[in-house]
């Protein structure tokens, strides 16, 4: 990411960037707005004019004009004469309806809004300004917002995952802290007599069940209650699958963690490693290093590894 500043030498660098940094917000709030409010499903079908959706949705008619033309103008929606429609991308992705959509992904997204305002005070306290327990368990809404909002993610990584792995020949596979369990059912549906059990919390099993349900996985992989910190790994595994953990945790429980895969693994067992990591030195990619910030905020040894 750059804040889009040029220089000349001898010259003052342009202010531009840093004033699009500083009102990122506006277009985000737009985005996770309109999917909150189920703009973008209630134009899935037809256009609608201005006065239209506002009757569609319950909302002020003015109000609703400033939306829908904000939204043109960062190319969710699309304008022909005094109807708007979904853009490609948002037909595709922000709709419920859509096999690739990221509905759930965008709130969760929305779900973390107001705790990037308390970045401040967590820089202050080193502590979390969101208890992980919120969305690990404790508050249904939020839990299934980020069980399927990761779901929504790890569709694509998991199929790009699925040629990166040779599997061939290995039976049972152990996807520690896998969340919705969806790495597993691609990987399962794509090595034949591959089963896999998932290890997670039980708030966050409950609704992976619900998903593997959904993508009829739910005979080739078991969801497993548990805490990987505390839970036994068990035995007689030849892959252990790692993704997304390492981001929660120091370095020092990192390594416990693989210490344990080994130990459940057979001989010639494989370790899969899955996550957001940095350059070695941490301040790139852009999105890796300010990923570093939203665990920090939501985890308590949240933050980012190289």
């Amino acid at each position: 990411m750059s804040t889009g500043m040029t220089q000349q030498p001898g010259s003052m660098p342009e202010p531009g960037g840093i004033m699009a940094l500083s009102t990122g917000y506006w277009a985000s709030q737009t985005l996770l707005t309109a999917n909150r409010i189920g703009l973008f499903d209630a134009l899935a079908e037809a256009g609608l004019t201005d006065t239209e959706a506002a009757a569609r949705l319950g909302l002020d008619p003015r109000a609703t004009t400033l939306l829908l033309n904000a939204c043109v103008a960062l190319g969710l929606c699309d304008k022909q004469g005094e109807h708007f429609r979904n853009s490609s991308a948002s037909a595709a992705f922000l709709t419920s309806g859509s096999p690739a959509s990221l509905t759930n992904a965008i709130r969760y997204s929305d779900d973390l809004y107001a705790t990037w305002g308390d970045l401040e005070a967590t820089l202050k306290s080193g502590s979390p300004a969101k208890s992980p327990a919120t969305y690990l368990g404790q508050d249904d809404a939020q839990t299934r917002h980020f069980v399927y909002g990761m779901h929504n993610r790890a569709i694509g990584i998991g199929r790009a995952l699925c040629g990166l792995v040779d599997l061939a020949g290995r039976k049972r596979l152990l996807d520690v802290g896998g969340g919705p369990g969806t790495y597993s059912a691609l990987l399962t549906e794509a090595n034949e007599g591959l089963v896999a059990d998932v290890l997670e919390l039980e708030g966050v099993a409950a609704v992976g069940r619900e998903i593997l349900a959904e993508m009829g996985a739910d005979e080739r992989v078991s969801m497993l209650d548990g805490d990987y910190h505390s839970s036994d790994f068990g035995t007689g595994y030849d892959i252990v699958l790692m993704s997304g953990m390492f981001h929660r945790e120091t370095p020092a429980n990192c390594r416990k963690l693989i210490d344990k895969a080994r130990e459940c693994l057979e001989p010639g067992g494989l370790l899969i490693v899955s996550d957001v990591f940095t350059d070695a030195g941490g301040a790139g990619p852009a999105f890796a290093a300010l990923f570093g910030l939203n665990m920090l905020l939501t985890a308590t040894d949240g933050g980012v590894h190289a």
